[in-house]
C-alpha cells in the first residue's frame, strides 16, 4: 500500500523530511478494524512528532491521526462496526498513523462519519473535536457552574483547529458566553462566524478587555497555545475557584499565581484513553457519534479551510510547513491517493 513517512527527525525544509514509500497492508485482529483511508487532516501533533520522535528500526514511521474512510476488514471480536461503514476517528499516538492507504484502528475510538458533509470536510474534525470536547466537558466540566462566576468561557487561541470547534461545541451544547481571542482581522472574523459572542485580542492585555465586556469574571479559561505567556493574565481575569485548562507544551508552567484564587488546572491529552486503554476508552466513539449528529443537524460545521490536494509527501510537507508558521486558521485537509 502507498504510505507517507519519515526516517529521521528534523526540519520540514529537508528534501527527505517526509517520503513516499510502499508499506505492507496490515491485517486486523481482535477489536481492530481495517479502514481504507479516503481523507485526512494535519494537526500540530504531526509536526511535533516528526521533529522530536525518532523512528525505531529501518521502516519509516507513518504520521497522521485524523481520518475518514471505509471499514474493509474487521477483527474477530469487533462488535460495533461492520464492513462498508463510513467512519471517522483520530487514532492512537502509539500506533502507525493515517497517512497511508489502509489503517488499523480500535473500534472503540471510531465513530460513524456524519452523512451531511464530504469526506474532506469531516476529516478536519475528529482530533480537534475530541480534544475540545474532553477539555470542556470532562476536564473543565463547564456544565457545572463555578459559584459566583460569570457563566462564560475564554478560549485563548480561538481561531486554530481546537479553538474553532470548541466555540461551536459550547454554542451547541451550552448557554455559556463564549469569549475567543484572535489578533488578526481575518481570524477575528473567523471566530465571530463560528459563534463567539465576544472577540478580544491576545496580543494586548486580556484582563482589561474582559473587564470592559461588563459581564464579570469568567469561570473557565481554555488555553490552546502559548500558555506560558498567559498564566499571570489568566490569574487576573478568571473568577475565584475558576477552572483553567491547557493543551500545549509550555517549557515552564508556573501556576503559583493561581493559588490565592484556588484555580484548578487541567491538562487535556486526547490520546490518554487509547494510550492507557482506560476503562472508558469507548467514550471517544460516543463523542464522535454525538458530534456527527450535531453536524447532521446543522448545529456544528466543519473547520476545514483548505484542501491541499492528494495524500502524498509533497502536499504533506506543505501542510507541515504552514502549520509551523503558527498562522493556521481552522484545518488543512488532504483527500485521496
Amino acid at each position: 500500500m502507498k504510505a507517507v513517512g519519515y526516517t529521521a527527525t528534523g526540519p520540514i525544509d529537508r528534501a527527505d523530511a517526509l517520503i513516499d514509500f510502499d508499506a505492507e497492508k496490515p491485517t486486523p485482529t481482535g477489536r481492530d478494524v481495517l479502514v481504507k483511508i479516503q481523507a485526512i487532516s494535519v494537526n500540530p501533533v504531526d509536526t511535533k512528532i516528526r521533529q522530536l520522535r525518532a523512528p525505531e528500526g529501518d521502516t519509516p514511521d507513518i504520521l497522521g491521526w485524523d481520518a475518514v474512510g471505509e471499514v474493509v476488514e474487521a477483527g474477530d471480536t469487533v462488535e460495533t462496526l461492520k464492513l462498508g461503514d463510513a467512519v471517522w476517528y483520530a487514532g492512537a499516538i502509539d500506533r502507525p498513523g493515517t497517512n497511508a492507504e489502509y489503517h488499523l484502528v480500535d473500534e472503540r475510538i471510531v465513530g460513524h462519519k456524519p452523512t451531511s458533509v464530504s469526506n474532506a470536510a469531516a476529516a478536519a474534525l475528529p482530533l480537534t473535536t475530541l480534544t475540545a470536547y474532553e477539555m470542556l466537558f470532562d476536564r473543565l466540566q463547564v456544565t457545572n457552574p463555578v459559584p459566583g462566576a460569570a457563566p462564560a468561557v475564554v478560549i485563548i487561541g480561538g481561531s486554530g483547529g481546537v479553538g474553532s470547534i470548541a466555540i461551536q461545541l459550547l454554542r451547541a451544547r451550552t448557554d455559556l458566553t463564549v469569549i475567543a481571542t484572535a489578533s488578526r482581522p481575518e481570524t477575528q472574523a473567523w471566530v465571530k462566524e463560528l459563534g463567539a459572542h465576544h472577540v478580544i485580542d491576545h496580543s494586548q492585555p486580556l484582563a482589561p478587555q474582559i473587564e470592559a465586556l461588563g459581564i464579570g469574571q469568567p469561570g473557565y479559561v481554555f488555553s490552546t497555545n502559548h500558555t506560558g505567556d498567559y498564566i499571570e493574565q489568566v490569574a487576573e481575569l478568571i473568577a475565584p475557584q475558576g477552572r483553567f485548562g491547557l493543551i500545549d507544551d509550555p517549557e515552564n508552567l508556573n501556576i503559583a499565581p493561581f493559588k490565592h484564587k484556588s484555580i484548578s488546572t487541567h491538562w487535556e491529552f486526547m490520546y490518554t484513553r487509547s494510550l492507557f486503554g482506560t476503562a472508558d476508552i469507548a467514550q471517544q466513539s460516543v463523542i464522535l457519534n454525538e458530534v456527527a449528529g450535531l453536524i447532521d443537524a446543522g448545529k456544528v460545521r466543519s473547520t476545514a479551510t483548505e484542501t491541499l490536494g492528494t495524500i502524498n509527501a509533497e502536499t504533506l510537507k506543505q501542510a507541515h510547513a504552514f502549520l509551523e508558521t503558527g498562522k493556521a486558521k481552522g484545518k488543512l485537509v488532504l483527500e485521496g491517493f
